[in-house]
């Protein structure tokens, strides 16, 4: 490099040095971007409640005037109000209903009649006058619906009745039409030994076959006879190559011997033919309400399946049992009698424990009149029915039965609902 002029180099040590001699600045201050979390809205942050405004003094820029907060002079209650829901269900109509039910599978649904100590039904009740506990556990109402549901009808018809009392069963399923409306439907079946789908499904309640179908499920009846196990009568009075002419009374065998005759029982599959109805109706969409309904003395005997397969299939499909007691079951006194149990005898009167269990209502004879009477009004009755409808908090792949207790804060009044339920895995598809 060449040599620097003294009055260059002189001028550059001059400026450096008037440059270290500044004072160095400080560094800038930080700015606020953003408001800090407490001045959001204008207000501060309180758990669960978001941002609220600051209640100070003064008037604001709209020229609110802000009145401050004074803190509250109440004592806290010393223990809370439980089992209260303050948090309305929604209020929906039946096909809002299925597609809710398909949507979240947890959610039961509990359809409830309500009656006053002469038994009619109490109307204009709100979901504020239910509450409903499932094994002992309150559970608040999601869904609550006071519509009439269309009906899906199984009509189960007992054709071992005895001969006079099916006569009266026969004139009166005319009636069973006037009963329903345009928008139910139904499936008949009959019984005796065995059960017999009498309408090959489902069909429209209103629907000429309807008629047809009745017809063809009248029957004769039964001769109900008095079996002699003693005197001249007991032994077989004619025989025929050395054999009874009626085998009912064969000496030996299964019949008893010469001294003493078993009395033949008589077969009444009630079992089978409810069974064969909630299979019927488990395939019916669930915004409708599925019933069976059975005419009969109730008698069961000789049935394939149990009571307590048919009660599980029955509780885990939302089916309800309704039905009219015809014949000794209908009389008073001996009604009440039949429903006990004798072991090792046929049950005089099963029908009434599938009525309790599943929710349904039942009806008596009285005279033809009554049964006719009791067709329009056991299924107005299942149409009209308040509808429930609450979130459970147990697992619905368990397959445990859960109880169920609805109550209603009125007096005097009598509750009609299932008792419980299984949860089905057929829901959760």
């Amino acid at each position: 490099m060449g040599a620097v002029p003294g009055a260059v180099l002189a001028l550059a040590l001059g400026l450096g040095h008037a440059v270290w001699a500044q004072a160095i600045p400080d560094a800038p201050a930080p700015q606020r971007v953003n408001p800090p979390l407490s001045d959001a809205a204008g207000g501060s942050i309180k758990p669960g409640a978001g941002t609220a405004p600051e209640r100070t003094g003064g008037s604001s820029s709209t020229g609110e005037t802000r009145v401050p907060q004074q803190p509250s002079t109440q004592a806290p209650s010393a223990e809370p109000q439980k089992d209260v829901q303050t948090t309305p269900p929604d209020i929906i109509n039946a096909q809002e209903l299925g597609t809710i039910i398909r949507t979240y599978t947890t959610y039961v649904t509990v359809p409830v009649t309500v009656k006053d100590n002469k038994g009619k039904q109490v109307a204009g009740l709100t979901w504020r006058n239910f509450k409903v506990y499932e094994n002992g556990n309150y559970e608040p109402l999601k869904v609550f619906s006071v519509d009439a549901f269309p009906l899906s009808m199984a009509f189960v018809v007992d054709q071992s009745l005895p001969r006079d009392v099916m006569e009266k069963v026969n004139e009166s399923l005319s009636a069973l039409q006037g009963g329903l409306a345009p928008y139910d439907e139904i499936a008949v079946l009959s019984y005796s030994n065995g059960a017999h789908d009498q309408s090959g499904g489902f069909t429209g309640a209103q629907s000429a076959r309807v008629p047809f179908i009745l017809s063809m499920t009248k029957a004769s009846g039964t001769e109900q006879l008095n079996a002699t196990n003693t005197g001249p009568m007991a032994g077989c009075p004619i025989r025929q190559n050395g054999n009874c002419i009626d085998p009912n009374i064969q000496p030996g065998r299964s019949a008893g011997s010469d001294s003493f005759i078993t009395i033949p029982k008589d077969i009444h599959t009630l079992n089978d033919a409810i069974f064969a109805a909630a299979k019927e109706l488990a395939t019916r969409p669930k915004e409708r309400r599925r019933i069976i309904y059975v005419i009969s003395d109730g008698k069961e005997n000789g049935s394939k399946a149990t009571y307590k397969e048919v009660l599980k299939y029955l509780q885990g499909h939302e089916i309800a049992v309704y039905g009219t007691l015809v014949g000794d079951s209908a009389r008073w006194g001996e009604g009440y009698l039949s429903r006990f149990h004798l072991p090792f005898t046929m049950y005089d009167n099963r029908l009434v424990a599938y009525v309790t269990q599943t929710g349904g209502s039942l009806d008596s004879e009285r005279n033809l009149n009554g049964i006719e009477k009791s067709y329009q009004s056991l299924a107005e009755e299942a149409r009209n029915r308040y509808t429930l409808v609450y979130s459970s908090h147990e697992s619905p792949f368990d397959g445990k039965y859960r109880n169920i207790d609805v109550r209603v804060d009125r007096p005097n009044v009598e509750v009609i609902a299932r008792h419980g339920y299984y949860p089905s895995a057929e829901e959760l598809r």
